[in-house]
């Protein structure tokens, strides 16, 4: 399964236009800074992107995932927290695995699965304070088509960047330093057109078992039986981990839109995307197949599913689209036909769950929603918690786990209704 997918690096750097500051200079002759990449050898800058260290504060709080007494809280694209979590009133962080360019983990009998550039990383910890033998599977999920950039490099101001010199199959960006040239305005739209050389390697920016962990409605990874199926941008890669240790590279299978989230029930697959909703047959686990689509104007779209009902929210604004935020209730009782049931509006949301007859919503900043859902498509509020900022959540069995803005929260059940056990801020380690 190798392929040549775009990937976002850090950020997405447009060039400016820059300026004749100097009287001297012919007309229709400008100075530009162009700033140029220090690499080092991509194998062994890869190598250095894992490591195990002491708890750390969180930069910017990712998806969560739960698996026996622990919870893992993503760190985007630096690596997870890891908290022990025995006395839920008391979560306790323990541990921060470093693990560069990670988005998503998933694990199964103490085998942590995980991405980091396009790799599938796998880690043994069954002894959480002591991880070892940690495998990494080069281009598994995707090639690197990107340069690779490390986390912690800060991008310089500049007019442009050239990449001529950087082999993205070789080379990692560590650093970067600027130079003044003196162009034709034509001759530098030409040659960098919007901040890149034209030509070089780089193009435009439910319920788990007890023996396999739980994520939210945000996870791109989810392990069903002996598989592993990662969604990444259009397709789904498929993992046979009989062998927990080895895993083998299945064929990947191509999905008519771009992807973001998965989730499971029974023998099928939902999948979240920009356009739509995707369902895929998984009952031959190593090949998904595809049974019908739920399209929508395009928005972020994570999904979860009960019975008959799938539950989708979809946030609009920013990159994500133009689409009016909300959630869709869409009555999936014809797995072949699935229809809309009944919009209801939201502010921003994120990730959701159910459990039992709950409906719980991450709605950005304004909070968390609870919904009975007695009787779907009809939802009906329970409570709303507000002044809380909120992103992914995972009904567990006895508690509910939220995170959102570096901040862990822990509820218990109550009768149509919920009670904050513990807070955890993880910005102050």
């Amino acid at each position: 399964m190798t392929k040549i997918i775009p990937i976002m690096v850090s950020v997405l750097m447009i060039a400016a236009i820059g300026c004749n500051d100097s009287d001297d200079l012919p007309a229709g002759v400008n100075e530009y800074l162009i700033a140029v990449p220090l690499t080092t050898d991509l194998v062994s800058f890869k190598k250095e992107a894992v490591e195990v260290t002491d708890p750390v504060e969180i930069n910017e709080s990712g998806k969560i995932y739960a698996y026996k007494n622990y919870i893992f809280v993503n760190d985007m694209y630096r690596g997870f927290h890891v908290l022990d979590n025995t006395d839920p009133t008391a979560p306790k962080p323990i541990k921060f695995i470093k693990l560069e360019g990670n988005n998503d983990i998933s694990i199964k009998n103490d085998r942590l699965y995980a991405d980091s550039y396009g790799d599938l990383v796998i880690m043994d910890i069954s002894d959480i304070n002591n991880i070892g033998d940690i495998k990494r599977m080069e281009n598994a999920i995707y090639q690197e088509f990107w340069c690779t950039v490390g986390f912690d490099v800060e991008w310089p101001q500049a007019d442009a960047y050239d990449y001529a010199e950087v082999d993205a199959q070789r080379h990692a960006i560590v650093g970067w330093e600027t130079k003044t040239v003196r162009m034709k305005e034509e001759d530098f739209a030409m040659r960098y057109g919007f901040g890149f050389l034209e030509g070089d390697a780089v193009a435009n920016s439910d319920s788990a078992s007890p023996e396999t962990g739980q994520g939210g409605s945000l996870a791109r990874f989810r392990i069903v039986g002996d598989y592993l199926y990662a969604v990444e941008w259009a397709s789904i890669n498929v993992f046979d981990i009989t062998d927990l240790d080895t895993p083998k590279v299945l064929e990947e299978v191509y999905v008519n839109g771009t992807v973001e989230t998965i989730f499971s029930q029974g023998e099928l697959l939902f999948l979240g995307g920009t356009q739509g909703m995707y369902i895929y047959d998984i009952s031959e686990p190593a090949t998904p197949t595809f049974i019908a689509d739920f399209e929508h104007g395009t928005a972020c779209d994570p999904v979860v599913v009960d019975n008959d009902y799938a539950y989708v929210t979809l946030r609009g604004g920013n990159f994500c689209g133009t689409v009016e935020s909300g959630l869709y209730v869409v009555d999936i009782s014809n797995i072949q036909e699935p229809e809309l049931a009944v919009i209801y509006p939201m502010d921003e949301p994120y990730g959701l769950g159910v459990k039992g007859n709950q409906l719980y919503i991450c709605d950005g900043a304004s909070g968390l929603r609870v919904f009975d859902k007695t009787n779907p498509p009809n939802i009906e509020p329970l409570n709303h918690f507000e002044g809380i900022v909120t992103y992914d959540v995972i009904p567990m069995e006895n508690q509910l786990l939220m995170v959102g803005d570096g901040v862990l929260y822990q509820y218990e059940y109550l009768e149509n209704d919920l009670r904050l056990i513990s807070t955890l801020n993880l910005k102050k380690q």
